[in-house]
């Protein structure tokens, strides 16, 4: 049975989500329709990627029965408003991070979709790599003893992209790359609570973060650091180190293609794209876009390798850290 996607936004990830899809299964995976709130856009997306359905607005996308699921690639700042609108009409929904400005909106879509009855899931792409699958089963079987301690760093000089440093667009490194850290520190310790968050940054002019360092502890004595920045380059790492051994995932460990567990090299190679992408490594979205497919097969209504309590709890913690830091959103007071 093919899932019929809808596609929210004729944006970079966008095309990528596409070309993505485009090497799985076409009995698995398709692409009904293309909305975006640009007519010519949203027609010329579908030239180029083959899509029958072109719609000038979300609102027609929301409204079509032959949508299984709609991807949601819009600007972050409106992930809650588009989010609402295709929950609401009884749309199963995979939206792409961050899942909103701050932790009330993310619980909005998440009562939405619980009071539809409908699948949601923030689209951590990252946790459905085959590399991330490995690193829970290898934490899971102990060959690495007690984790201790978590380091994970990512930083891309991003200063000339408006959508980094706008306050306006949701700029800043902690909502575009910085929750990559901090989802993959949630990971290795499924899913708890840091005991204590200290945060310290430095802010841009326009009043968003440029550049971070996170500790956090946890529960019997574990720590994790985060150190992200859109100024500089970073290793882009990510290690987990434990009482008998370590796990590197290489970068780039948002999408990575490469581990090294206790001094052994595994690497899974992703499939060539059709077409040029935007981003590194996209054709990877085509493992959380399989993730989407069994879920929806299985009937379930959220994820288990990112599952909503998840994505609240990184919400959360983004809030408190910029709290911090001194990052405050126009959302945060609505």
């Amino acid at each position: 049975m093919a899932i019929r996607w809808g596609l929210c936004g004729a944006g970079k990830i966008g095309h990528d989500f596409s070309v993505a899809l485009n090497t799985l299964p076409a009995e698995h995976h398709q692409i009904q329709a293309i909305a975006s709130r640009s007519l010519a856009r949203a027609q010329e997306f579908a030239k180029q990627h083959g899509v029958l359905k072109v719609y000038g607005s979300y609102e027609e996308l929301a409204k079509d029965p032959n949508i299984d699921i709609v991807y949601l690639g819009v600007l972050h700042t409106e992930h809650w408003r588009v989010g609402l609108l295709f929950l609401n009409a009884g749309k199963n929904v995979l939206c792409e991070k961050p899942f909103a400005m701050n932790s009330r909106q993310v619980k909005d879509l998440v009562s939405a979709a619980r009071k539809n009855k409908v699948f949601l899931m923030e689209a951590v792409w990252s946790r459905c790599f085959p590399a991330y699958t490995e690193v829970r089963r290898v934490l899971a079987e102990g060959s690495v003893g007690d984790v201790k301690l978590v380091k994970a760093y990512f930083g891309s000089p991003q200063l000339s992209i408006p959508r980094s440093v706008e306050k306006d667009l949701g700029g800043g490194a902690l909502l575009d790359i910085g929750m990559y850290c901090l989802q993959f520190v949630l990971m290795v310790f499924d899913g708890e609570r840091p005991e204590s968050i200290q945060a310290t940054g430095v802010l841009l002019d326009s009043g968003v973060d440029e550049s971070m360092v996170v500790v956090m502890k946890f529960s019997q004595k574990r720590m994790a650091v985060c150190t992200f920045s859109i100024a500089v380059r970073l290793p882009n790492d990510a290690v987990i180190s434990g009482t008998k051994g370590s796990i590197q995932v290489c970068g780039p460990m948002h999408c990575p293609t490469r581990l090294v567990v206790n001094g052994k090299v595994s690497d899974y190679p992703l499939p060539e794209p059709a077409l040029p992408l935007n981003f590194t490594n996209s054709t990877g979205l085509r493992y959380e876009a399989e993730e989407v497919r069994q879920c929806l097969l299985k009937g379930l209504k959220e994820s288990p390798r990112m599952p909503l309590a998840d994505s609240i709890l990184l919400t959360e913690i983004m809030d408190e850290i910029r709290k911090q830091v001194g990052v405050v959103f126009s959302q945060d007071s609505q």
